[in-house]
C-alpha cells in the first residue's frame, strides 16, 4: 500500500488504500483523508470522495 501520509493521486487499485465508507480502492483526484491522533499514534482514514466522507462522518 502507498504511504498513507502521502498524496495518493493516481495509483493502481492494488496499491491504493480502501475507502472507509464503501471499501472501494481510493484512487484519483477526489481522494479525501481524515487524520487524527489515537492513543499517541497517528491514524489516517481514506475516502473515495466527498460523498463517502460525508456518509462516514454522519454514521
Amino acid at each position: 500500500m502507498v504511504d498513507p501520509t502521502s498524496d495518493v493521486g493516481d495509483v493502481d487499485a492494488d496499491d491504493a488504500p480502501a475507502c472507509a465508507d464503501c471499501g472501494a480502492p481510493v484512487t484519483g483526484d477526489s481522494h479525501r483523508v481524515r487524520s487524527r491522533i489515537v492513543d499517541g499514534d497517528s491514524e489516517h482514514v481514506h475516502f473515495c470522495d466527498d460523498d463517502c466522507l460525508e456518509n462516514w462522518e454522519q454514521g
